[in-house]
């Protein structure tokens, strides 16, 4: 009987031996995340993967940051008190910061780091994990964006966490993606009920990845037979393929569309100082290109003056290029086109020739050779409506800029005591002129607002293009049209005709090419203009006395 206890007690005591090591195996229930990432310097790769589960089960904004610079093999620990640490290259080891903080560390020797090592179990584990976090965050384009990632790689692993994310789902955008992400993968499956429902959830969702999917299961192989064996899966695919292809069409429009009124905008920027020059005094401008070139060029040298703030630069480079082209513009009236009133071939052939000195001026400071000016991150990208329609920032950006231009210039025009007096000079020369009105100041400052307005095109086409000595030559044949369709100094025939052209362009070029698109619209103006000598908006001239 006593060695019956004995034993009893021998198995007990075996128990309480054993307890501690199963503690050490597995982290502690609401440990922190600190103490967790201490558990992914252990050897052992079934230690490290139940750390990563209580880690991605931590409502915390840090662990996917930790989740993903793991998978991507870029986390180490420092050998010395084994803390989690990220690491970048230096010229004597490594540069590390605290993966928590972000704070730096210092640097170290490449010694003294060790990588966390994973295996193909466990980035299986991770890839998991990172997905299901993202599919359950409190944040609607997070989980958004999961569900366009698993869509673009789908995988049989993911399917149990889209299952729960879409039974927590209540947003109608995400709940679809969600959906259409496990229709992507239950494409794969044997049962033909679930394939067909798969195709019945790709429905209405605008996204090239399923069309592309949905295309391949109509073909046929080089046997003959289809690569989807179910009939009723094809003609459900056909269907759906049906109505993607109307949408995709759609949506093609509109953003041929947007493009045309992008392209508009830059003629209108282009035109509208032309428009004054040209229109209301009557020169024929051929240095008007050139009051863009220096616009761009000025954004340039505002940007390498304060390299560390783009957006701020390109906000200062606005007011500075409309002086820079402005002052030229008043230089070359005052200089040259003075002289000239009256005789408009005369200055057609003195501003051609002051582009070309222009030009070499530029070749002479800053090089023949393209500048390009940086995008501030407030342009770059796109705004993703959805997979068919994306409308970069930059071009819709320069959409509103433009058109923020063309009424401050009608304003100005309009309601201002120097706009009054340019009309006054416009209409009646003599009359103003004996009215106290210094018509010659006033043919300045009107030359110098169309070239600073010029110089203004040149800050919003230096987001587009690459700045050049040439940059200028490439619009001025465009802006001459624009003014001339739309009606000599009619600044609402400016902005019709701009769009106008910049829409029909974007439309033609697809069909007919670039060279044969503008072949066409050059012919169209040129027989509207025979039937419409005086533009789509005509508005009464002034002939200037010489």
């Amino acid at each position: 009987m006593i060695k019956q206890y004995w034993g009893v007690l021998l198995v007990l005591l075996s128990f309480v031996c054993v307890a501690p090591s199963w503690a050490a195996d597995e982290p502690e229930a609401g440990a922190s995340l600190e103490s967790l990432l201490s558990e992914l310097t252990s050897s052992s790769f079934k230690k490290k993967a139940k750390a990563v589960e209580t880690i991605a089960a931590m409502d915390d904004e840090r662990v996917l940051p930790v989740l993903e610079s793991m998978l991507a093999g870029d986390l180490y620990y420092r050998k010395s008190d084994d803390k989690i640490v990220l690491t970048a290259s230096a010229e004597s080891g490594y540069q590390i910061t605290d993966v928590l903080t972000g704070d730096d560390l210092g640097v170290v020797g490449k010694r003294d780091v060790k990588k966390v090592a994973t295996n193909n179990s466990l980035r299986k584990q991770l890839r998991t994990q990172i997905a299901g976090y993202k599919l359950l965050s409190k944040k609607a384009d997070i989980r958004l964006a999961a569900a366009d990632d698993l869509i673009k790689t789908p995988s049989p692993e993911f399917l149990e966490v889209l299952q729960g994310a879409i039974a927590k789902e209540k947003d109608n955008t995400v709940l679809k993606a969600l959906k259409v992400a496990r229709a992507v993968i239950l494409l794969q499956s044997e049962s033909e009920v679930d394939r067909i429902q798969a195709v019945k959830d790709m429905d209405g969702f605008a996204n090239k990845h399923t069309m592309a999917m949905l295309t391949a299961l109509v073909q046929q192989n080089e046997d003959g037979s289809y690569v989807e064996p179910s009939q009723l899966v094809r003609e459900e695919a056909i269907s759906v393929l049906k109505g993607l292809n109307a949408m995709e069409t759609w949506y093609k429009f509109v953003e041929d569309l947007f493009f045309g009124f992008s392209l508009g905008s830059v003629l209108l920027l282009a035109a509208v100082g032309l428009a004054i020059t040209f229109g209301v005094m009557g020169v024929i401008n051929m240095a008007h290109g050139e009051m863009i070139m220096l616009g761009a060029y000025t954004t340039y040298v505002i940007q390498l003056i304060m390299p560390n703030q783009i957006g701020a630069s390109l906000i200062v480079a606005v007011p500075a290029a409309f002086l820079v082209s402005g002052l030229m513009g008043v230089i070359i009236e005052r200089t040259v086109i003075r002289h000239l009133y009256g005789r408009p071939l005369e200055t057609l052939l003195a501003t051609f020739g002051i582009s070309l000195i222009l030009q070499q001026l530029v070749r002479s400071v800053f090089s023949p050779l393209n500048r390009s000016v940086i995008t501030p991150d407030w342009m770059s990208g796109s705004w993703e409506i959805n997979g068919f329609l994306s409308l970069t920032y930059n071009r819709l950006y320069i959409i509103i800029f433009a058109l923020m231009v063309l009424f401050g210039l009608m304003l100005l025009l309009k309601k201002s005591f120097f706009g009054l007096q340019m009309r006054a000079v416009t209409q009646n020369r003599s009359m103003a002129s004996s009215m106290g009105i210094r018509t010659g100041w006033v043919d300045a400052m009107t030359f110098g607002l169309g070239s600073g307005i010029a110089g203004i095109a040149g800050v919003a086409l230096s987001q587009l293009t690459n700045v050049g000595p040439n940059l200028g030559q490439s619009y001025i044949i465009d802006s001459f049209l624009v003014v001339v369709f739309g009606g000599v100094g009619n600044l609402w025939g400016t902005f019709v005709a701009a769009m106008g052209l910049g829409i029909a362009n974007k439309f033609v070029e697809p069909m007919a090419g670039a060279v044969l698109a503008k072949i066409l619209i050059l012919v169209f103006i040129i027989l509207f203009i025979q039937r419409r000598p005086r533009g789509l908006f005509a508005l009464k001239g002034r002939f200037v006395e010489g």
